[in-house]
């Protein structure tokens, strides 16, 4: 049994998670799934070692823990999984975030009307012919 003190959290999920298997070249296992700590946000773990053949391809609530070395847990009640991995990767979709924090600057008219009549160039033969000669072709 490890120390509880020498364990940690990788990564914990909040509802459905997504189990992908890679038996390539470099071996891993990928979770997906909504974090439990910014419920909407995407987090995504990558770890490098050979997953459990049991392991099936959703757990509904998932927790990496890392014991010791190179070995880790993933638990979801009443199941729980061990695995070796050389290395884990966590990756977030903070896009949305972004967005809502960062809102799109809108568009000049000069820039819409010029793009509105490209596309209506574009939409028949003749101006398509016009437009080729335009960019000198």
């Amino acid at each position: 049994m490890t120390d509880p003190d020498t364990q940690r959290v990788v990564a914990a999920f909040q509802g459905p998670v997504s189990c992908r298997r890679d038996d390539g070249v470099s071996a891993g296992l990928t979770l997906v799934g909504s974090a439990a700590d910014s419920p909407g946000e995407t987090l995504i773990l990558s770890l490098i070692g050979a997953a459990p053949r049991d392991l099936p391809g959703t757990l509904p609530e998932a927790r990496v823990i890392a014991l010791d070395g190179q070995r880790y847990r993933i638990e979801s009640p009443p199941r729980e999984w061990l695995l070796v991995a050389r290395a884990w990767f966590a990756h977030r979709d903070v896009g949305t975030r972004f967005y809502r924090a960062v809102p799109p600057r809108p568009v000049p008219w000069k820039k819409r009307l010029f793009l509105g009549l490209v596309l209506l160039l574009a939409g028949g033969r003749l101006g398509r012919r016009m437009l080729r000669a335009l960019r000198g072709r």
